[in-house]
């Protein structure tokens, strides 16, 4: 059962990745989309080529979501427009650097908590007093195994992700007695801009660490975001935990039969 459709879906980082492939997946289900991210240009063409292939309405705009002042009038620009917001989809965020914390750079670790944190919490606060004043609504935090288990040399991007998974456990507390639900999906490796991101643009750095693999791929989440928020509203899945099959834990990954 489709019970998504004339939903409106608010998906930051849009512009790519895994909210690209959001944006797709869920107006393949006929959902209206509110698209935002830094780069205006892309996710406009996202929008634009999303509502003529599937009809649906698709809005673009440019957003930093560590800047809380444009994410607060973001949304209040969305609601005077009767733009209200159904399901919030917190996909914006980004690993700087891969070092030993006593080697690591500061300004990396507050880029990192600045949006992985910070930017998930100023976009859900503004956007929650409308669901809730509506009594409807869901909230999917894109989190990541790395909010589960600590890997070496990843010690703040494990933090902030260790802080997305209590943030989501902690809404859902704060939201009992509603009907608004609160998800995160968590997923193991998967080839995005993730890596090239995280290196500062080496692309062959980055290459290496999908090289002799089968990692996840952007629309493989966005599948399971759609599953998440398709389930019937008396169902609240927490926590939604996927890795590629050749990875079983963060360190454990089997090259040799990709």
């Amino acid at each position: 059962m489709n019970r998504l459709a004339g939903k409106r879906v608010l998906i930051t980082g849009a512009s790519a990745g895994i909210g690209e492939a959001c944006a797709r997946y869920f107006a393949a289900h006929g959902a209206h989309l509110l698209l935002s991210a830094r780069r205006l240009e892309r996710v406009r063409a996202l929008a634009d080529s999303i509502s003529q292939e599937h009809g649906v309405e698709a809005h673009a705009h440019a957003l930093d979501v560590t800047d809380r002042e444009a994410v607060l009038a973001y949304v209040d620009g969305l609601t005077a427009e009767g733009l209200f917001v159904d399901i919030l989809i917190n996909n914006a965020g980004k690993a700087k650097g891969l070092d030993k914390l006593q080697d690591g750079s500061i300004d990396h670790w507050d880029e990192m908590i600045d949006t992985n944190i910070k930017g998930l919490l100023y976009m859900t606060r503004a956007v929650l007093p409308q669901m809730i004043e509506r009594d409807s609504g869901h909230v999917i935090n894109i989190g990541s195994i790395a909010g589960r288990w600590v890997y070496p040399k990843g010690a703040v991007y494990n933090a902030t992700k260790f802080a997305v998974k209590a943030l989501s456990e902690a809404m859902n507390i704060d939201l009992l007695g509603t009907r608004i639900r609160v998800s995160s999906v968590d997923p193991g490796l998967a080839e995005t801009e993730f890596s090239e991101v995280r290196f500062d643009g080496d692309s062959d750095r980055a290459k290496s660490v999908y090289s002799d693999t089968v990692p996840l791929q952007p629309e493989d989440i966005a599948d399971a975001c759609v599953y998440v928020a398709n389930a019937p509203p008396h169902v609240d899945i927490f926590n939604l935990v996927m890795m590629p099959t050749v990875q079983r834990y963060p360190g454990y990954m089997d090259r040799t039969g990709a």
